[in-house]
């Protein structure tokens, strides 16, 4: 596939990591108006790199825009992100145009349908803010997990799970879960065990320590948090640090929770916790520091369920989720921009983080997989992905069974669905025609598997 990615920033420069791969067949080039974001990016990856507006037609064209597949435009401007999609259809006819949109104005006349695809021709829209903000409510789903995804219509979740003593099912062997276990749809597909993330075997044990990725249906997840020894916790109240998109869109999806809860916000900006205040109607709104700790104590921070970090400070995010926990606070999730800073929310009691370039690059690689992919999830810092992908009958792997699939060491799959049903696979489970598989897949072994599901280019 022939790509171009406009914008050479953390989102650009990370899809670009992602699709340049050794043994990629993707060809895939990046502008920028940047020279060193382009020189830095072409030296680290398998890319092309052009220096210009990506907005301007000669720079598209010297980008490859008449015979490319796809053009992703994400620069930091709204603007230039749909000028890009239009010239690219107006001019260079490319069949499909990605635009990442952050303004609530524009996001608004487009889901609305003000804006038709003939008169501003995007395929499909991603709004950060919004993807973030849905990633933290799935955290508060799964409380006790530092990292939760939806699969299967949300019929299934992925849920990291760190473990420690209260675990009951440490060192037994994986393969002898499913007989202790027989009704729980749940598989281990990964573990991170002293830094180093890989695809278990049948006879691998867990160990305190270790970081679990478990595939688990939605219905079962309470049950299995409890095997793998986390608690339910029922988020009743809310504290949310930072009032920005971010946290205001996560301040009006709390309210609009089935289950109210009772919210409040920090905001250090006095203009915008006005306006976050216009904009909510039960949220009690406080302006002023989320460190200082006579506000956090004023906004009684021990009595807290959730204290949700979500400036755009990284470190002031840490922080406050630290000094949350110090006081009292059940449970806190830090939204952390740089993936250096992941490896610190561990160590430093942070129960679980965001992050919004993982979240932004996993909501577009969806859309440029080959075959019938339905989703993909990007695992820590692009370690490894969750690929959600329909089986065809031209498939390689159609007709066999899970143990002859011919799967590449380092992938497994997760759970499967067969109509309506939803299954544990076996060895001796047949892959049909039609089925929905989830794939646990270690980040070099990608493409091998897209291999056995691709039947050409299918977009969505």
């Amino acid at each position: 596939m022939k790509i171009i990615i406009c914008g050479a920033g953390q989102v650009g420069g990370q899809i670009a990591r992602h699709l340049s791969r050794e043994d990629s067949s993707n060809q895939v080039t990046v502008v920028d108006n940047n020279p060193a974001l382009i020189r830095r990016i072409s030296d680290a990856y398998d890319v092309g790199g052009i220096t210009g507006f990506a907005s301007h037609p000669d720079v598209l064209e010297q980008a490859g825009a008449r015979d490319a597949d796809m053009v992703i435009a994400a620069t930091q401007s709204d603007e230039v992100n749909m000028v890009v999609c239009q010239v690219a259809h107006s001019i260079f006819s490319v069949p499909r145009k990605i635009a990442r949109l952050r303004t609530a104005a524009y996001l608004n006349a487009i889901y609305s349908d003000l804006y038709r695809r003939e008169h501003l021709p995007i395929d499909v829209v991603i709004s950060p803010e919004l993807a973030v903000a849905d990633a933290v409510m799935q955290r508060l789903a799964a409380p006790a997990a530092f990292d939760i995804e939806s699969f299967l219509d949300g019929k299934a979740q992925l849920v990291g799970i760190s473990l420690d003593s209260a675990c009951a099912v440490l060192q037994t062997p994986l393969r002898q879960l499913s007989e202790l276990f027989s009704t729980l749809k749940a598989v281990v597909v990964g573990i991170r065990r002293n830094d180093r993330l890989f695809v278990p075997d049948p006879g691998d044990q867990l160990y305190a320590g270790d970081q679990a990725y478990i595939f688990s249906a939605t219905s079962d997840l309470p049950r299995v948090m409890e095997v793998f020894g986390k608690e339910h916790l029922d988020v009743r109240r809310a504290l949310v640090v930072g009032a920005g998109n971010i946290g205001l869109n996560v301040a009006k999806k709390l309210e609009g929770k089935r289950i109210k809860a009772r919210v409040k916000v920090i905001e250090r900006r006095r203009d915008r916790a006005e306006f976050a205040a216009d904009a909510l109607n039960r949220t009690v709104v406080l302006n002023g520091d989320g460190l200082d700790l006579e506000l956090l104590e004023e906004a009684n921070v021990r009595h807290m369920d959730a204290v949700l970090a979500l400036t755009d400070d990284d470190k002031t995010n840490i922080l406050a989720c630290v000094r949350a926990k110090t006081e009292g606070a059940k449970l806190v999730v830090a939204l952390v921009n740089d993936a250096s800073l992941i490896g610190l929310i561990s160590p430093m009691g942070i129960d679980a983080y965001v992050n919004p370039r993982a979240t932004t690059v996993s909501s577009i690689l969806r859309y440029v997989r080959h075959g019938r992919v339905r989703a993909v999830y990007s695992v820590g810092d692009a370690e490894a992905e969750v690929i959600e992908t329909q089986v065809l009958g031209t498939s390689a792997i159609a007709g066999r069974t899970v143990r002859n699939s011919e799967l590449p060491e380092g992938c497994l799959i997760g759970l499967i669905q067969k109509g309506d049903d939803l299954l544990v696979p076996r060895g001796n489970t047949r892959i049909e025609e039609g089925d929905v598989l989830t794939l646990f897949c270690i980040r070099d072994q990608v493409n091998e598997v897209e291999r056995l599901f691709q039947v050409g280019l299918d977009f969505f």
